[in-house]
């Protein structure tokens, strides 16, 4: 346990000065997603006003799902983006998670849905436990920040997609207009921690840590660079509610 860290505490005030700085932010974020996996869907959906599911409704429009398609959602979490998938023509929806504590709930949600349920496995987006060129669209929601070598995933989804392939990005950025990013920056730092804690009851810091990994992640320009790097065309961007939230898409 390092230093300055009390019982279930993950994120202390050094790492959160740069969390994507931590050498082992991988088991972090895994420590810290099992820490709040019961209450993940409460809070996405009070703190962004019920607005998260519209932004995974974009996100899936963007994929352009076609009735012989492959589906592979990366970091799918509880499932959200997995199941609004498997309500597309997609022969089949995959949602890969390295955390096991969330896949349970995830299943769980897929049972109660009148639609067919995804396949949900535990696996690491690093490697993926997939062949090459065996998938047509993947996505990740909100995850690509959370990963110890964001360039890494890229480069795994570009293997596991087919050509013509689909890659789909929803990821939290911060305003370009400087007044408003000020009073979205105080919700967020100031605001957000503290309800969201509350809510969770949450003593790993996780809430604390939203806020700090988006500030200190690359900005919209350097993610679409890196996504051609991995070997991506046509990489788009496209702001959600005055630009809190982007969906990137690009063709593999």
């Amino acid at each position: 346990m390092a230093v300055h860290e009390t019982s279930g505490t993950v994120w202390n005030d050094a790492l959160l000065a740069n969390p994507h700085a931590a050498a082992d932010k991988r088991a972090r974020v895994q420590r810290m997603f099992a820490a709040i996996a019961g209450s993940y869907d409460l809070n996405n959906r009070l703190h962004s006003l019920w607005m998260d599911q519209r932004w995974r409704r974009k996100a899936v429009r963007l994929a352009e799902v076609r009735p012989t398609d492959v589906v592979v959602d990366v970091a799918c979490g509880t499932g959200d983006l997995s199941l609004l998938f498997a309500g597309t023509p997609a022969r089949r929806v995959i949602g890969i998670d390295f955390t096991f504590e969330m896949l349970p709930i995830a299943r769980g949600k897929a049972a109660s849905a009148r639609r067919p349920s995804p396949a949900f496995i535990n696996g690491d987006a690093l490697t993926l436990p997939l062949c090459n060129a065996c998938a047509d669209v993947v996505s990740i929601s909100f995850g690509l920040r959370n990963l110890a070598d964001p360039t890494g995933a890229l480069r795994e989804f570009h293997r596991v997609l087919r050509p013509a392939g689909r890659l789909i990005i929803l990821e939290f950025s911060l305003p370009e207009n400087r007044v408003f990013r000020r009073l979205y920056n105080f919700y967020f730092r100031k605001v957000l921690p503290r309800t969201a804690t509350w809510i969770s009851g949450d003593k790993s810091g996780a809430y604390r840590y939203l806020p700090e990994s988006v500030n200190t992640f690359v900005q919209r320009g350097q993610i679409m660079d890196m996504m051609r790097q991995a070997g991506f065309t046509q990489v788009q961007q496209h702001p959600l509610t005055f630009g809190v939230c982007v969906c990137y898409r690009a063709m593999r």
